[in-house]
């Protein structure tokens, strides 16, 4: 299984972003979907998950700015940010978790957010 993920960049300070990640190869039966993130000298931390069902679980953190969904057809997650925050500054990871495999990561997204 392989993740592709995308849409990292440089962001003012209230600006948007939207991540995406995309699993390929033997990518069947997906259970959780989600995002971590870290920050230099900070340990890697969750951000949001999503369930096949599509219940989701978000940081207090990134509560009522962040999204999370998915595309289950497609085996992408998506990660809408709004009114971002310096803190929120960091590589982000995306990872799937498949009953019986375990799980995969992505290879991060770097989101800086600097005026």
């Amino acid at each position: 299984v392989q993740l592709q993920a995308s849409g990292g960049g440089l962001v003012q300070p209230g600006g948007s972003l939207r991540l995406s990640c995309a699993a390929s190869g033997s990518a069947f039966g997906i259970n959780a979907m989600g995002w971590y993130r870290q920050a230099p000298g900070k340990q890697r931390e969750l951000v949001a998950t999503i369930t096949s069902g599509g219940g989701t679980n978000y940081a207090d953190s990134v509560k009522g700015r962040f999204t999370i969904s998915r595309d289950n057809a497609k085996n992408t997650v998506f990660l809408q940010m709004n009114n971002l925050k310096p803190e929120d500054t960091a590589v982000y990871y995306c990872y799937v978790n498949i009953p019986y495999q375990g799980s995969y990561w992505g290879q991060g997204t770097l989101v800086t957010v600097s005026s």
